[in-house]
C-alpha cells in the first residue's frame, strides 16, 4: 500500500506522523511525507503525482484552527478529484474530536492508543479495541504478530478470599488492551494443594495470590479474559501433581506456556512437598510433557539462584543446564528468562555482561528444531519502597532490558516492594513500560559492546563451563548422562557444586559459599573476602573428580 502523511497547514509537529509512517515502512508498505506545515494545495500536488492509497493528516494545534485547516483541506481534496483515497487523521485529543465529527477519516488516532492498535490498522485490521479480531491466542504466534515490539506480560492475583477480585481485574486488564499476557499467580495451596483438599487450610486461603479451588473456578477467571485485546492466560505451574496440574491448566486456561526449574519450587525453598533430587526427576517430566504437546516452556531457573545471591557464574551454569535438558525433553519453543537487577547489588554493566554470558551458553543449543525466545523482567527485589522512586526504576529498569531484544517482557508493577499490584496499578506500569519500550524500538545505543561487558561476559562463559564440566565429572559411571540425571543433579546441590548463601542450613543443600558485590558483580570469595576462581572454588569442595 501507498502511504502519504504529512503535518497540515501552520502545524510544523510532526514526530507522531513521522512514527507513523516509519511503523507503516516496517510492514513494508511505501511511504512518502509531505513534511511538516504543507498547505493544502502541496498537497493535492504531491497526491496527484504520488497515487497514494492511504492520505494520513495531522495537525497538533488549537481545534478552532484545526477545524478550519481540515475543511479547506476536504474541499482541496475533493476539487482534486482525491477524495475517494482513504483517509486517516492524527492530532492531540480535543483536534481529534473534531476530526472525528468531520466524517472524513476512516481512522482517527489521538495518541493514547497503544501501539498495537495503529500496527494493527497498518495490517488491514479495524481499529478500536475490541472490533478487530482478536490477536493470536497462542504464545509464538503472538511474538510474532506483535514483532517488533515485544509481548508484554504480567503476573496478577488478588490475595483475597474469593477469586472475585481478581476476575473483576483481568476484564479490567483485557478492556484497557495494555497487557499481551496474564501470568494468574495462584496463592500456596492451589499451586501445592489443589488436588488434595484435606491438605487446604481455610486461615492461608489467598495467601500470597488468588485462592482457586477447582476447574470452575479457572474456567471463570479464564471467561473474564475474552474481552479487549483476548490476552493470552497463564498460571503458575504446581509445586505437587505436576503432570496431573499441568494437563487441567492447558484445558481450563489455554495455558499459554509452562514454567518451570529444576532445583525450586520443592521442599528445599518451602514451596511444595517434593524432594530435591524428586523435584528434578519431575520437572524434567514435565518439560517432557509440554514438548510433546508442542507447548512452549519457559525455565525460570537461573534467576532463582541470583535472588538467592549466588554468584553470577552458577546463574550462567545453570543457564546452560536448563538448556541442554529443555532440548532433551523435547520442547519446540523454550522461554529463556533474565531477570536483571537479581541480586539488586549488581550493576548495570555486570548485570548485561551476565545476562549476555547466559544467551551465549543457553543459545548455543538453538536450531530450527529447538527455538528460543528471550524473556525479560525487573529483578522483583530491586524496587524502592517509595512509589516515586520505583516508577523510576520501572523505567530505567525496561529501558536496560530493551538492549536484550527480548521478545517478551514480563513487566513487574513499581509498587510489588510494597503491595502486590492492583489491576489499575498494572495497567499503569505497563504503560509506562510501553513508552520506553517505543522509545527503545525507535533506535537504542547497542551497551552489548561495551568492552567492560564483553570483556566480563566471556570471563563468565569460561568459568561457567568450569563448573558445568566439573558436575558432569561429578556424575560419571553413575549414569549416561550426568548433566539430566536427577540424582547426580541433585547431589552436584548437596555437596555445593551449586551452591547459595542463602541455602545455609538447608537439608538439601551445603549452603557454605560466600559471596560479594566487586565492582558490581556477583563473585565467589575466600574467608578473607579474595575473589575465589571457580577452579580454586571447586576445589576447596575437596571431591573427588
Amino acid at each position: 500500500m501507498r502511504i502519504l502523511a504529512g503535518a497540515l497547514g501552520d502545524c510544523v509537529h510532526i514526530a507522531g506522523v513521522h512514527r507513523f509512517l516509519g511503523l507503516a515502512e516496517r510492514l513494508g508498505h511505501d511511504v512518502r511525507f509531505t513534511g511538516p506545515a504543507t498547505d493544502v494545495e502541496t498537497w493535492a500536488d504531491i497526491a496527484r503525482d504520488y497515487q497514494p492509497d492511504l492520505i494520513g493528516v495531522s495537525y497538533r494545534l488549537t481545534p478552532e484552527n484545526g477545524r478550519r485547516a481540515l475543511q479547506e483541506f476536504w474541499a482541496v481534496m475533493q476539487a482534486a478529484g482525491l477524495e475517494n483515497r482513504t483517509f486517516v487523521f492524527g492530532g492531540t485529543p480535543p483536534v481529534a474530536e473534531v476530526a472525528r465529527k468531520m466524517g472524513i477519516f476512516e481512522a482517527v488516532f489521538d495518541g493514547s492508543e497503544p501501539v498495537t492498535e495503529i500496527i494493527g490498522y497498518l495490517r488491514g485490521e479495524e481499529v478500536g479495541i475490541g472490533k478487530a479480531e482478536p490477536p493470536p491466542q497462542d504464545a509464538v504466534a503472538r511474538i510474532r504478530w506483535k514483532a517488533p515490539y515485544p509481548l508484554l506480560r504480567h503476573h496478577f492475583g488478588i490475595p483475597a478470599p474469593s477469586i472475585d477480585p481478581t476476575v473483576n481485574g483481568i476484564a479490567r486488564i483485557a478492556e484497557a488492551g495494555v497487557l499481551d499476557v496474564i501470568s494468574l499467580g495462584a496463592d500456596q495451596d492451589a499451586q501445592a494443594n489443589f488436588f488434595h483438599p484435606d491438605l487446604q487450610r481455610p486461615q492461608r486461603k489467598g495467601a500470597g495470590g488468588v485462592p482457586f479451588r477447582g476447574e470452575s473456578d479457572l474456567t471463570r477467571l479464564y471467561a473474564a479474559s475474552r474481552t479487549g485485546n483476548y490476552p493470552l492466560m497463564r498460571s503458575y505451574s504446581g509445586t505437587a501433581d505436576l503432570l496431573r496440574y499441568a494437563e487441567m491448566l492447558v484445558r481450563t486456561l489455554n495455558n499459554a506456556w509452562c514454567a518451570t526449574s529444576l532445583f525450586w519450587f520443592n521442599a528445599m525453598d518451602g514451596r511444595g512437598p517434593l524432594s530435591l533430587e524428586a523435584s528434578v526427576r519431575d520437572h524434567l517430566a514435565l518439560m517432557a510433557w509440554h514438548g510433546e504437546r508442542g507447548i512452549p516452556v519457559e525455565g525460570n531457573e537461573p534467576y532463582h539462584w541470583g535472588m538467592r545471591d549466588a554468584p553470577d557464574v552458577i546463574s550462567v551454569a545453570v543457564s546452560y543446564l536448563y538448556a541442554y535438558n529443555a532440548k532433551k525433553a523435547g520442547i519446540g519453543d523454550y522461554i529463556t528468562t533474565y531477570m536483571l537487577e537479581s541480586p539488586p547489588q549488581l550493576s548495570n554493566k555486570m548485570d548485561l555482561a551476565k545476562a549476555l554470558a547466559q544467551i551465549e551458553v543457553a543459545e548455543a543449543f538453538s536450531d530450527e528444531s529447538f527455538r528460543i525466545w528471550r524473556q525479560t523482567r525487573t529483578g522483583l527485589l530491586s524496587y524502592p519502597v517509595d512509589p516515586v522512586r520505583a516508577r523510576a526504576h520501572l523505567a530505567e529498569s525496561i529501558y536496560l532490558q530493551m538492549a536484550l531484544r527480548p521478545s517478551i517482557i514480563h513487566v513487574v508493577s513499581y509498587c510489588e516492594a510494597d503491595h502486590a499490584a492492583t489491576a489499575e496499578e498494572i495497567i499503569e506500569s505497563t504503560t509506562m513500560a510501553q513508552q520506553v519500550i517505543e522509545t527503545a524500538v525507535e533506535g537504542l545505543p547497542d551497551m552489548t559492546h561495551d568492552p567492560i561487558i564483553e570483556e566480563r561476559s566471556a570471563e563468565l562463559v569460561a568459568e561457567a563451563r568450569v563448573l558445568v564440566n566439573a558436575i558432569r565429572r561429578f556424575g560419571e559411571g553413575q549414569n549416561d548422562d550426568p548433566l539430566s540425571d536427577p540424582k547426580t543433579l541433585a547431589r552436584a546441590v548437596e555437596v555445593g557444586l551449586l551452591d547459595s548463601p542463602q541455602l545455609q542450613h538447608n537439608p538439601f543443600a551445603r549452603g557454605a559459599i560466600r559471596t560479594q558485590s566487586i565492582d558490581g558483580a556477583i563473585v565467589a570469595v575466600d574467608n578473607d573476602n579474595q575473589p575465589l576462581t571457580e577452579q580454586a572454588r571447586i576445589e576447596a569442595l575437596q571431591l573427588d573428580l
